[in-house]
């Protein structure tokens, strides 16, 4: 008899930006073929959710949502800091994964944050990425806030019992933010590409990139809205 995997709790991103046309592309990561796991796949930024994610110090460093509402939109049995640490993980693994960050100096929006700072992030990601940071010490030495109001929830999904790899996953939609390029390639990312949800579900169709059931879905999910004024508009987001 097959033991059951039991999927890990884990938090993505499907990051978008306008393209030419009106429509919008996303952002995608080829994941590197030394990885054990999903090696070469194509994925969007993301990964397990951990308990630093939901401690009191992170919470203290969130604004744009609170914990409550956190639990009552992801309509779970976990605690409100639970569900909150669901925004958190999906935003820390953006930023470790491609060096975007939803990160504003406090009182402040999202952008300008100066080159200097620019540059210190920078070097912590792979400090955040080796476990030797974590992230609400990050942000409370460079006086930051995690803006998860920006971050808009999309869906759940269970990779099914079949599968030898399975994650329970919560996907979110946001808007690449002003400014910011993501990484061409880091430690687990081969590749960033940006595709739109039509050309990624070809990639799929075609076999030439392997994706997982829950990606695909997602990408049949954003391509019904067509444009990136619909994109924008369906989950409220700041272009």
């Amino acid at each position: 008899m097959t033991e059951l995997v039991v999927p890990g709790k884990a938090s993505t991103v499907i990051l978008a930006r306008p393209a030419a046309g009106g429509g919008f592309e996303v952002l995608m990561t080829r994941r590197s073929s030394h990885l054990k796991v999903l090696a070469g796949f194509l994925v969007f930024p993301g990964g397990a959710v951990e308990e630093d994610d939901w401690s009191e110090k992170m919470l203290a460093r969130c604004r744009g949502l609170s914990p409550s509402e956190a639990q009552r939109i992801l309509d779970a049995t976990m605690a409100p800091e639970q569900a909150m640490g669901q925004w958190v993980a999906a935003i820390r693994e953006l930023f470790e994964e491609t060096g975007i960050h939803f990160f504003a100096k406090q009182g402040k929006s999202l952008d300008p944050i100066s080159d200097n700072l620019r540059q210190r992030l920078a070097q912590s990601r792979e400090a955040l990425w080796q476990r030797r940071l974590v992230l609400a010490d990050l942000l409370e030495s460079e006086q930051l806030i995690c803006d998860v109001g920006r971050l808009t929830y999309l869906f759940h999904r269970i990779t099914p019992n079949h599968h030898s790899v399975r994650f329970d996953t919560r996907f979110y939609v946001g808007s690449l933010p002003h400014g910011q390029t993501p990484l061409d390639s880091s430690e687990e990312v081969a590749e960033s590409v940006w595709l739109t949800p039509q050309e990624a579900l070809k990639l799929s169709e075609s076999g030439v990139l392997p994706m997982m059931p829950p990606t695909v879905i997602a990408l049949r999910a954003v391509a019904e809205l067509g444009s990136w004024k619909n994109f924008i508009s369906a989950y409220r987001l700041n272009a």
